[in-house]
């Protein structure tokens, strides 16, 4: 599992520098924004673990940062903590209101608020609302999308899958093998944000396992652009030798080795406009199937 991300949201430098340095020798990869609308941009780059949230910023406050992103289908998941001065009963449930997991006063004892993000993350975990290694909501929440979206008539789900992603961790490594989690999971992002709707929902459904909820009209899109950037730029977690021939060599039984092919991603698409869905089995099933079929075809053009 790779580290857990946090973004400090503070524009007293010292502070945001303090809980960087301290947080950084506790193996967290720790991010510092100053500014309300510096923290939204930053959300929507690499999605955190958990937010340490400061109430008073220059720009837009932290009432207002909170509900943005709770709010936002895509990172309405992440845990949020508030930092700040209000000790007044009224700042912290208008917090709390907002959906906040939990509210600090300064000044603080910095042991408590690494319990408590610790525990923050550790809950969502257990409750299957992220996974650990992408930072996307998961399990229970993906459930919730499906329940929502069966409701509903203009949305299209796409069902996107690694392949040859456990030989290449065989070979590479499971650090290697997080790194391309991390890297498909940024990869939708920034496809999605160019190419879909605010409404959008992206989630990591385990293993080398994604899917986005989006419209029936974005969906052919943001699959094709997809498969073509994760085509060019996986790559890159490949040594030279290895993108120098073209395949990877991995190991056999009977001490022998194997060709495998780079990482590609196969994806399925269902929507209303082509199925009528009784249950959020069927639309699982049915994209899982229509994956399966796009992996065998790539296969058969190969």
């Amino acid at each position: 599992m790779g580290k857990s991300r946090l973004l400090v949201v503070e524009d007293d430098l010292d502070i945001g520098n303090m809980l960087k340095i301290y947080f950084s020798g506790l193996d967290f990869d720790v991010d510092v924004a100053v500014r309300g609308s510096d923290a939204l941009e930053k959300t929507k780059q690499v999605l955190p673990h958990l937010i340490v949230l400061d109430i008073m910023l220059p720009d837009i406050d932290g009432y207002e940062v909170c509900r943005n992103l709770r709010t936002n289908m895509r990172t309405s998941h992440i845990p949020v903590i508030f930092l700040t001065q209000k000790d007044e009963r009224s700042d912290k449930l208008q917090g709390l209101e907002l959906g906040a997991d939990d509210y600090i006063t300064k000044p603080f004892d910095i042991e408590e608020l690494k319990l408590r993000v610790q525990g923050a993350i550790r809950r969502a975990e257990r409750e299957s609302l992220t996974d650990p290694r992408s930072g996307l909501p998961a399990g229970r929440l993906i459930e919730e999308q499906l329940r929502r979206i069966i409701r509903e008539k203009d949305w299209a789900l796409i069902d996107a899958r690694v392949n040859h992603f456990e030989p290449f961790k065989d070979v590479y490594g499971f650090v290697a093998g997080d790194d391309v989690l991390r890297f498909t999971a940024m990869l939708i992002g920034e496809v999605v944000d160019e190419l879909g709707t605010a409404r959008d929902f992206i989630g990591h459904a385990g293993g080398d396992n994604f899917i986005v909820i989006t419209t029936a009209d974005h969906a052919p899109a943001i699959r094709d652009r997809l498969r073509a950037r994760f085509d060019q730029e996986v790559q890159t977690h490949y040594n030279f030798m290895d993108r120098q021939q073209g395949f990877m060599q991995a190991p056999a039984p009977g001490g022998t080795t194997v060709k495998v092919p780079f990482m590609t991603i196969s994806m399925g698409v269902v929507s209303p406009r082509d199925h009528s869905f009784a249950d959020i089995r069927e639309i699982t099933e049915l994209a899982a199937e229509a994956r399966r079929q796009d992996f065998a075809s790539a296969g058969k053009a190969g």
